[in-house]
């Protein structure tokens, strides 16, 4: 049991001594991909590129984007929109939100919507007029290692892409009719509507872990205003049901234990395309990696209105660089894009 300050302390000591002896400072160049929906309007085989005039330029969750004013190919002037990453993913590649502005001539190359009657690309790389050229690569960074599971974490590049609801699981028949119906449309996403947790955990927008004293974690998720508190205290009573639920922490050795409950209904709020309930329990176990770069995340979810039994879900976090947290306001217009497009 997980009771007393002194042994918080003695936990976070063991925590440190395990990594005093690492390199604090590493400087990681990776790629990967971040996204709310599979982008499965894209036609990843081809790439056009254009030029054109930005008339609008945002900054928004769940993904940031461009409406450009350029000709089309019989060439008239037509309005193009351009879907990137979400903001916290522009930043690890280099971009801000003052990167471009209205009126900026750009060149631009991407994917294009497989509807040909469709204005709408995605994009791997953009060319401003005075030469300078992005790109949607990741730039290397300086990661400091944690010593406490505190720090800015994202998914890990080897967790698998989430985009449609598992086959296998023991879904019960309300959870299978579900299943059966799913459409990318459906994401609660699409409405601004942020799902708790296992799914908060699960999605690819980075998460910041902080321990402001011995009593409490908080886990704050990027973008999404849905902070959720773990409570040392066991015995600490649970407030109103939400989303989030209410959350006990404990440490068994070097691993801490969270188990959550005291939910309301979520949509989307296990995994991708499945719903949960009043009566979902959620058990995390994370382990931090000696090196300080990686937790490792064994989830328990039980719900018997969508499970016949408990589903286990393995997931990852690396480490990346210490910054404040993007607040990026999610818009329809955003996050709906993909679907309705110019």
């Amino acid at each position: 049991m997980f009771s007393s300050k002194s042994h918080f302390f003695n936990q976070l000591q063991r925590l440190f001594y395990k990594t005093a002896g690492i390199t604090l400072v590493s400087l990681i160049p990776v790629a990967t991909t971040y996204a709310h929906h599979s982008h499965a309007n894209l036609d990843r085989t081809k790439t056009v590129t254009n030029r054109g005039t930005v008339t609008a330029y945002g900054w928004r969750m769940p993904h940031a984007f461009l409406k450009v004013e350029a000709p089309n190919a019989q060439g008239k002037i037509v309005k193009y929109s351009i879907e990137m990453l979400h903001p916290p993913a522009m930043l690890e590649r280099g971009w801000t939100k003052n990167t471009l502005k209205k009126g900026d001539i750009v060149s631009w190359g991407g994917a294009p919507d497989k509807n040909p009657n469709r204005y709408y690309t995605g994009l791997t790389w953009l060319e401003k007029s005075d030469g300078s050229r992005l790109t949607l690569k990741l730039q290397p960074e300086v990661v400091v290692p944690s010593k406490d599971f505190s720090g800015i974490w994202s998914r890990d590049l080897s967790v698998p892409l989430r985009y449609l609801p598992p086959s296998d699981w023991p879904y019960t028949p309300k959870a299978r009719k579900q299943v059966a119906n799913f459409k990318d449309s459906q994401n609660p996403l699409l409405d601004c509507v942020a799902s708790g947790p296992p799914k908060a955990t699960l999605l690819p927008y980075p998460i910041q872990i902080v321990r402001p004293n011995d009593q409490t974690l908080l886990i704050n998720y990027e973008g999404r205003n849905i902070p959720r508190t773990l409570h040392f205290n066991q015995d600490l009573a649970p407030g109103k049901p939400s989303i989030k639920g209410h959350s006990i922490a404990r440490f068994e050795g070097d691993t801490l234990i969270v188990e959550t409950n005291n939910f309301i209904d979520d949509r989307w709020g296990i995994y991708t395309g499945i719903d949960s309930s009043s009566n979902k329990h959620l058990i995390e176990r994370m382990t931090l990696a000696e090196d300080g770069l990686t937790i490792d995340i064994d989830m328990v979810v039980t719900d018997p209105v969508f499970f016949t039994e408990p589903v286990k879900i393995k997931h990852k976090l690396r480490k990346i660089a210490d910054r404040e947290l993007v607040q990026a306001n999610c818009t329809a217009e955003s996050a709906k894009m993909f679907l309705e497009g110019p």
